[in-house]
């Protein structure tokens, strides 16, 4: 039987399903427009009478803010933070290295010339298997807490409240999610640095490991955790509440229709140009604090004064920020797109583009 014959539910885990009662509720209820095949599809314009091209979502439906919900958004997290930044490896390891040794590095095309005389092709992706892994985990933290903390935060502030301040709400989920991602990448990304910028410290993460354990002892994985957070909190608060503003502003001024119209390969190229608007403004913002997350991973016994005293405050606003901006705006706008995609294939709504509704008052009884 061929693949486009297969059922699409068969080849995705039953667990991330509800019930069909629920599902038939949720199906009415909560994607009335979205999933309609009687609506048009905005960007997918159809000729001779064949249905124009689409990703369709499964029958079935997963409950919004559901626990298969949650699991949903954690696997679509490890999906596109994981591929992603394995994906941009070759740029990763210029950029630190440009942060570590700029005499060396001294642009963005010598430091490729210099890593494949020195290191040869295969030296380009150096490293990865600590960034699969760790980005892996962060992306599930990530994704999966900011949706849990947006959608407790809306709760706790009140329906008004919520669409009164949805950007301090979007703001204050992906700091709370970001916290726990990064203690969960913060071990991988020690030894990610070091194989990346001392050739001969290791191959990889199996024998990288054990000896940065070795080195600096078991707290020694830790050591960037405070930089790490001073990167990637500012990072992420400005890479989703940045994204759904951006999306929410392209779905009102330059969408000539109602989102629930457009067609989902349309609504997936505004998630990538969205998250790549935002990932401009996320590397520009967390960049001093890569400087620093660079250097005291790859200097044993550093502290962040020896690194503001090394690389100089203008320094850790420039070093190296060229290509993070072209590295984290492609990173960004392709985590986006593939979460969403995710989100699409398992029958949920692609993220952002539509404010909240307004509470609707309950009329007095006579």
């Amino acid at each position: 039987m061929a693949l486009s014959d297969l059922s699409r539910e068969s080849l995705l885990p039953s667990f991330l399903y509800t019930s069909t009662a629920a599902r038939s509720f949720a199906g009415a209820s909560r994607f009335p427009s979205s999933s309609s095949p009687q609506a048009p599809s905005f960007g997918g314009g159809s000729a001779g009478g064949r249905k124009p091209f689409s990703l369709q979502a499964p029958n079935e439906k997963i409950e919004m803010y559901s626990p298969a919900f949650y699991a949903a958004c954690t696997a679509g997290g490890i999906a596109s933070c994981g591929l992603t930044h394995m994906a941009v490896t070759p740029l990763d390891l210029v950029k630190c290295n440009m942060q570590i040794d700029p005499a060396k590095y001294k642009s963005i095309s010598s430091g490729f010339g210099v890593l494949l005389k020195e290191q040869g092709a295969r030296g380009f992706f150096r490293g990865w298997v600590p960034t699969l892994l760790g980005y892996s985990a962060q992306g599930a933290c990530k994704f999966g807490f900011y949706e849990f903390f947006k959608k407790t935060y809306s709760d706790m502030a009140g329906p008004e409240n919520a669409l009164k301040y949805k950007t301090l709400i979007y703001l204050a989920g992906s700091a709370s999610a970001e916290v726990i991602a990064d203690i969960a990448l913060c071990p991988f990304e020690a030894v990610k640095v070091r194989v990346q910028t001392q050739p001969g410290f290791a191959r990889g993460l199996s024998d990288g490991l054990p000896k940065f354990i070795k080195a600096e002892g078991a707290g020694g994985l830790y050591k960037g955790i405070v930089p790490l957070w001073g990167r990637q909190i500012p990072y992420t608060m400005m890479k989703f509440a940045s994204f759904e503003t951006i999306v929410e502003l392209i779905y009102k001024h330059a969408v000539p229709v109602p989102k629930s119209e457009c067609s989902k390969p349309f609504q997936l190229g505004i998630s990538f140009a969205g998250g790549y608007i935002a990932g401009v403004f996320c590397a520009i913002v967390s960049h001093p604090a890569d400087n620093l997350v660079s250097f005291l991973n790859n200097a044993k016994g550093a502290t962040m004064g020896d690194a503001v005293k090394k690389i100089g405050v203008l320094g850790l606003f420039t070093r190296g920020l060229p290509l993070r901006i072209v590295m984290i705006g492609t990173l960004t706008g392709a985590q986006w797109g593939i979460y969403d995609a995710f989100k699409v294939m398992v029958g949920l709504p692609t993220t952002g583009g539509v404010a909240p509704a307004p509470p609707v008052e309950a009329a007095p009884v006579a």
